[in-house]
């Protein structure tokens, strides 16, 4: 009889028997309800997947799933994915930055351009994805590498941790409905790539999804900087890599143009300016000329000096290399009145006998002079300052809604007080907010002031002063009866800017509802309303010929816009925090733009680009600017309590140091002694709690470069002086600037150079902010 053979207990099964696949082969073939065999609702790898689950072989499991699904089977010290976890943004910035860190010089001011944007796509996408701890730990540990840079994005950012938050930021709008762009030289593009090649998969993933959903990466044949080469973007690459392209963030636009598009055939073309100098009216320009024949046959020049007459024309007359400027029909302006001839001719006279400055004037040429005057027992009260035209006023405005306006020689102003005594000040009331800004109307000095045989002229003092202030309101005030003649109404908040235009009759405000506006002083209504920044306008400036509005947006672009029509024809960007000032030059071809972390632009007008970056003023904000009568020389004042001179001309080269106060490559001192200055203010008083409407004026002069005056500046040179390089140790100074004067803890409020290339700024004494 045939014995039967029985297949062996489980228990007795021999261990080396756990091939997988022979069970799966002795399994039959089943009959489903609907008559269908497992084998077609089951494939056989997820039966053999499910076999080897059940059994407790899950290193197989996971060896046969990766194999099934095309994946690459981590190696040991390999981040793993965590499908259910937080995506390893932490882990791959840390990477990225690293790379960065230890890249070839060549192509790290590059390549760290790519951290920033990456970095707030990483953190907004964690938001978005409800991962807040990770988000904040992503924010926390990286931030302050972007804080000196993008201090105003941040404050943004660092308060979103819910994507509802997301939707409600303008930043975090702003960067989610733009995209960033960059641009990177070949060889640069190719190193990053190979960076995102060398990551593991899911960084790979994250990384490569940030740059095509969120970055415009353009590859280029050059450097982000296409005005140097390779070599000279390593020379000065301390100084610079901190500073984006001109045509880098968001929103995207090619540099100069007004319009912003992703659209690359949008606005291309850059419209046609019109730079050149407004001419004057015929009747006017000839009763000037007979002014100034009649002046040169009363005071001959001396030898070598030319004649007034020359002088006008060399000024007025188009040259043949100078740009076409606008016609008089195309800017509709008063007839001309006695005042206007007067002042023209006295600009003439200023300007053939003003102190020169053709060149660069650190150590080399004529070294500049500075009055500093100084307002003492403020409280820090003051919120802006502006000088008169003919340099005998000055006005400022305050936290308590007034305006006081002094004379700088002491000498009495206006009717007399309660006491039947005349005063060297006057207030102004009316405002119901803070003064944001006060502008005194175009006026020159009337030369029968210093000089009585010169004869009866009309009168070129300045005869209006405007205020802006948080009331929504600018005022108008005349100089003679001090009273407010006009309220002009039409800003929907505070209006932070106003300024006259440079011949009077047209102003232009900006303000809060992202707005600029032109007025004319006549009307009480706005002639145009400039709208297109995305966020506040900050400040407002004009161009010499009167044809063309600068403005300056918490938004950080800058744009310019056209008086006849009210069309913007160019924007420039490249500021990475808040616009503080703006000034073009006189002879209307450049533009200076500065911010608050002490960095001021210089563009070309025409083609709309970036000529150069100067740097030297610490944090806190330059606050004014101002351009010689040659255009070669700009001034700058701020809350680092200095007064800085730049060098125009030229590229910008290699960073001199880190020295607050170091002076231009090459510069070397020259010997100067500081005057002591004299009172011109208001009553003083000896104690710290005399009411702000008694507020001290001191003045002091500096020329040369070392020296303090009493309520002065001091000049320095190369070597700076042991307190500035205290106050701002972590300023780096550029070699564009020719010299940099120091007050004594005075944030300067205003600079201005004055029709003779003298160099006038004031500020408040603030010892506990300097400190």
């Amino acid at each position: 009889m045939e014995e039967c053979s029985k297949p062996p207990e489980e228990s007795q099964r021999p261990a080396e028997q756990t091939a997988p696949y022979a069970p799966v082969a002795a399994m039959g073939s089943p009959h489903l309800s609907d008559g269908s065999t497992e084998q077609e609702s089951v494939t056989g790898e997820e039966a053999v997947i499910d076999y080897l689950a059940k059994k407790g072989y899950h290193r197989t499991e996971a060896t046969l799933r990766a194999e099934s699904s095309n994946q690459e089977v981590p190696k040991d010290g390999e981040l793993r994915p965590q499908p259910t976890g937080p995506p390893r943004y932490y882990e791959m910035f840390l990477r990225l930055r690293a790379w960065t860190d230890d890249a070839l010089d060549i192509y790290k001011p590059e390549i760290r351009r790519l951290l920033w944007p990456i970095f707030v796509y990483s953190y907004l996408d964690l938001v978005k994805q409800f991962y807040p701890k990770e988000a904040q730990r992503l924010f926390q540990k990286f931030a302050e590498d972007f804080r000196k840079e993008h201090e105003y994005d941040l404050r943004g950012l660092e308060h979103i941790t819910l994507p509802e938050h997301s939707d409600q930021d303008k930043v975090a709008k702003i960067y989610r409905d733009n995209k960033y762009r960059l641009a990177l030289s070949s060889a640069a593009y190719v190193y990053f790539m190979q960076f995102l090649e060398s990551l593991p998969q899911q960084g790979y993933k994250l990384f490569i999804s940030i740059v095509e959903n969120n970055m415009d990466l353009r590859q280029t044949d050059r450097g982000a900087d296409d005005r140097f080469s390779f070599a000279s973007v390593i020379q000065r690459g301390i100084d610079g890599q901190d500073m984006p392209a001109e045509d880098e963030g968001i929103p995207g636009h090619r540099p100069g143009n007004a319009v912003s598009s992703t659209d690359p055939t949008v606005g291309n073309n850059l419209a046609t300016l019109k730079l050149g100098k407004l001419p004057m009216e015929k009747d006017a320009e000839e009763d000037v000329r007979g002014d100034l024949e009649e002046l040169d046959l009363k005071c001959p020049p001396v030898p070598g000096q030319p004649t007034l007459v020359q002088t006008h024309d060399l000024v007025n007359i188009k040259q043949e290399d100078e740009d076409e400027g606008p016609s008089r029909s195309e800017i509709p302006y008063p007839p001309s009145t006695a005042r206007d001839v007067a002042m023209e001719v006295q600009k003439i006279r200023e300007n053939r006998d003003r102190l020169k400055i053709e060149t660069r004037t650190g150590g080399i040429g004529p070294g500049l002079s500075v009055v500093m005057y100084t307002f003492h027992n403020t409280h820090d009260s003051i919120n802006c300052l502006d000088f008169s035209g003919d340099q005998k006023l000055v006005a400022a405005g305050t936290s308590e809604s007034y305006i006081r306006v002094w004379t700088l020689d002491g000498s009495a102003l206006g009717p007399a007080g309660p006491n039947g005594q005349k005063q060297n000040s006057q207030r102004l009331i009316g405002h119901s907010g803070p003064v944001y800004t006060v502008s005194f109307a175009p006026a020159t000095v009337n030369p029968a002031d210093d000089n009585p045989t010169e004869g009866a002229t009309a009168d070129t003092s300045p005869q209006w002063l405007l205020s802006s202030s948080a009331d929504a309101s600018i005022r108008l005030w005349s100089l003679h009866v001090w009273q407010c003649i006009v309220v002009y109404k039409g800003h929907v908040g505070p209006c932070w800017s106003v300024s006259w235009g440079p011949f009077g009759h047209y102003f232009a405000s900006a303000g809060h509802d992202k707005t600029a506006r032109i007025w004319l002083t006549d009307k009480i209504r706005q002639v145009r309303i400039l709208a297109g920044h995305d966020d506040d306008v900050d400040v407002i400036a004009w161009h010499p010929n009167s044809a063309y509005v600068f403005t300056a947006s918490s938004d950080k672009t800058v744009r310019m816009w056209a008086l006849n029509n009210g069309n913007p024809v160019r924007m420039f960007t490249g500021h990475t925090s808040m616009i503080t000032a703006l000034a073009c030059s006189k002879n209307g071809k450049i533009l200076a733009s500065a911010d608050d972390t002490g960095v001021i632009l210089l563009w070309d007008l025409a083609p709309g680009r970036l000529l150069k970056k100067m740097r030297g003023h610490g944090k806190g904000g330059i606050w004014s600017l101002s351009w010689s009568a040659e255009s070669t020389v700009l001034v700058s004042g701020g809350a680092d309590c200095t007064v800085r001179a730049w060098d125009v001309a030229g590229p910008a080269k290699e960073a001199s140091g880190s020295s607050a106060a170091g002076g231009a490559a090459g510069a070397k001192p020259t010997d100067g002694t500081t005057q002591a200055g004299s009172e011109a203010g208001g009553p003083k008083s000896a104690t710290a709690t005399t009411a702000p409407s008694n507020f001290n004026l001191q003045s002091g002069t500096s020329s040369g470069s070392a020296g303090v005056g009493v309520g002065g500046v001091s000049g320095v040179g190369v070597g700076g002086i042991a307190g500035g390089k205290r106050r701002a140790k972590d300023a780096v100074v550029t070699s564009d600037q020719i010299s940099a004067f120091l007050t004594k803890q005075s944030p300067v409020y205003t600079v201005k150079f004055t029709n003779m290339n003298l160099v006038i700024a004031g500020g408040a004494y603030l010892p506990e902010q300097a400190k």
